[in-house]
């Protein structure tokens, strides 16, 4: 395996951690201190799936594996966080669903092509606007944030359900 794969596999390690902070004092819910813990091991964690990326391709190491298994691993560490956060009562669950169903027929759709591509730019940009949205739900924020919070959650499951179709879309088109 390469350096580039053993970091993205590295990143699964931080899920527990912070599923766990996240869970802790179930009732009343994570205390402000707990959330940013859990905060810094999710950026931290997220941040790694632009080093495994610029890493595989300066090193010449882009594999097959290696585009199945990071939009794998981005895939859990977004949808964990998202899962309690629906526990915790602050996001519906509608919402993870939908996240969770596109994912899952992205990844679905992924495994059967002869050749696996690797995220498109929407796919990207989804991504990075899912990061910002886990981060801000996380954070222990009120006030403005609150709303702030609410309107790039929203935008970023919008940008999934958008992502997914714009993925599938041209390899379904019929050709002319």
């Amino acid at each position: 395996m390469t350096l580039a794969t053993w970091i993205t596999i590295s990143r699964l390690l931080a899920l527990p951690f912070l599923m766990y902070g996240l869970h802790s004092h179930a009732l009343e819910g994570p205390t402000p201190t707990t959330r940013w813990i859990c905060l810094g091991i999710f950026l931290v964690a997220a941040s790694t799936d632009w080093l495994d990326g610029y890493l595989a391709r300066q090193l010449d190491q882009v594999t097959d594996l290696g585009k199945f298994l990071d939009p794998l691993v981005d895939k859990l560490l977004i949808l964990g966080p998202l899962i309690a956060l629906v526990e915790l009562g602050q996001i519906p669950a509608w919402s993870v669903v939908l996240i969770l169903t596109r994912e899952l027929a992205i990844a679905g759709w992924r495994v059967q092509q002869t050749q696996i591509a690797g995220a498109n730019w929407w796919g990207k940009i989804k991504t990075v606007v899912q990061i910002v949205a886990v981060s801000l739900l996380i954070a222990p924020l009120s006030g403005l944030w609150t709303t702030i919070t609410v309107l790039i959650y929203g935008g970023s499951v919008l940008l999934t359900v958008v992502s997914g179709l714009v993925y599938v879309w041209p390899q379904t088109a019929p050709s002319a």
